[in-house]
């Protein structure tokens, strides 16, 4: 890990451990161990969202290439493995180029080389950003039409106005263009403890304790957090949360922060927006809504945004 990068990680760990209720950003779940398990998670029949966008993508790709036209370069945020924009690739005419934008250097590179060979016409460049914040792009999309692509649940990691900020600086980067982004709307609070419990995603978030450890030199025990997730009402969203089993120190230089029994920090939050409440929250955004695809059951949502 660079030094800037090990310094802005432990610059946000203080903070939020220091903070009122103690959090510690989603952001840094994503190492390359940690991407390698939400691959596990998002395989298992469990996790609801990544099955029901997977047989969605399909259905609707063709028609969205139809829309974005020729020559379109593609830009995704929060690439991963890159396995989802192979059905955007194929069903697009002549693609030029694809940005993957994802936060783990090396996890990103090797999914930008295994996906290269099979598409030789396309431009591929990996970039390694936290889109988060601003985000600059290596190259200029002024030459075609341009497709955002946001798969997945990611968006849901924003509350409301932070939702609604990223996609207005996804806006400024992109320019001229459309956006693609997966929406989760599911309710069934039965569905969601299933979908965000269990042994892998209790390992995926304890993997930003593991990487204190290894990258900050922190003094904890991860076995001594427990995984716990729950659903609050307003804005409705599932919260991930490492509990304290016992008492707890975590010891970062001469930082001490201490845990009683069942004291937690907040790891990820995850929230769920209708189709109509995200539509509205685009539009605050400065995009203007173009297609929303429903799952049969009502379990995922793609929307098509286009900027005026």
């Amino acid at each position: 890990m660079a030094d800037a990068a090990r310094e802005a990680f432990a610059r946000a760990v203080r903070a939020g451990l220091s903070a009122r209720p103690r959090t510690l950003p989603g952001t840094w779940l994503w190492d390359e161990a940690g991407s390698v398990l939400f691959d596990r998670i998002c395989d298992s029949p469990d996790y609801h969202p990544t099955g029901r966008e997977t047989a969605l993508l399909p259905a609707v790709a063709f028609e969205v290439a139809g829309l974005v036209g020729p020559r379109a370069s593609v830009v995704e945020y929060g690439s991963g493995a890159s396995r989802k924009v192979r059905t955007l690739l194929d069903a697009l005419d002549r693609p030029a180029r694809y940005l993957a934008l994802d936060i783990s250097r090396d996890y990103l590179a090797a999914s930008v080389a295994r996906l290269a060979p099979d598409y030789p016409a396309v431009a591929m460049t990996p970039v390694c950003a936290d889109y988060g914040g601003p985000v600059r792009l290596p190259v200029r999309l002024d030459d075609g039409p341009v497709l955002g692509f946001f798969p997945g649940t990611s968006i849901g990691n924003f509350a409301p106005d932070a939702a609604q900020g990223l996609l207005a600086r996804i806006r400024d980067t992109l320019g001229p263009s459309r956006l693609l982004v997966g929406v989760d709307p599911t309710r069934d609070e039965a569905r969601l403890y299933r979908s965000y419990g269990g042994d892998l995603m209790a390992a995926f978030h304890r993997n930003i304790l593991v990487r204190m450890r290894r990258e900050l030199g922190a003094d904890l025990d991860p076995e001594g957090f427990a995984h716990a997730v729950r659903v609050e009402p307003e804005p409705f969203r599932v919260e991930a949360r490492l509990v304290a089993r016992g008492a707890q120190t975590i010891r970062l230089d001469e930082d001490a922060f201490v845990f009683a029994d069942g004291e937690s920090v907040r790891t990820d939050t995850s929230h769920k927006y209708p189709p109509d409440a995200f539509r509205a929250l685009a539009e605050r955004a400065g995009w203007r809504p173009e297609r929303v695809w429903l799952d049969p059951d009502g379990l995922f949502s793609l929307h098509l945004l286009r900027t005026e």
